[in-house]
């Protein structure tokens, strides 16, 4: 192994589907493997926020790595609605569905291991993501 593998950044943030009980949200971690070996990438209490209130926290199974290759990670989260509504924040999520915006950010580490060898990427990434009403 020469390198870990890049971290390229979260890429595709969206609201993949909405309902009166569930938004869903999506996105891509992305990668890119220089190395001849591949590994395994996780996440691990990967935080998601919406209007900056905390709403989810996910891990995943592990992934396998492809050797000299770019590649994805989807990170797919279901929140139910009614989390993003409480009377703190009714203004916001007022103004939120008037915009057709909502604020999200994905908080947290993902992991990289091979061999024994462990290396862990800082994910901070908030986007503004269009929902349909």
């Amino acid at each position: 192994m020469k390198e870990k593998p890049q971290f390229i950044g979260i890429d595709n943030i969206k609201v993949f589907d909405s309902n009166i009980k569930n938004i869903t949200l999506s996105a891509d971690a992305e990668f890119s493997n220089p190395n001849n070996v591949g590994g395994t990438l996780q996440t691990d209490a990967l935080k998601v926020l919406v209007n900056n209130r905390e709403v989810a926290t996910f891990t995943s199974k592990e992934f396998k790595v492809p050797s000299k290759d770019k590649f994805k990670i989807p990170l797919t989260v279901s929140i139910a609605t009614d989390s993003i509504i409480n009377k703190g924040n009714l203004s916001g999520l007022l103004g939120s569905l008037l915009s057709k915006k909502l604020k999200v950010q994905y908080i947290g580490d993902i992991k990289y291991k091979i061999f024994g060898y462990a290396s862990t990427y800082t994910i901070n990434k908030t986007e503004d993501v269009k929902i349909k009403l």
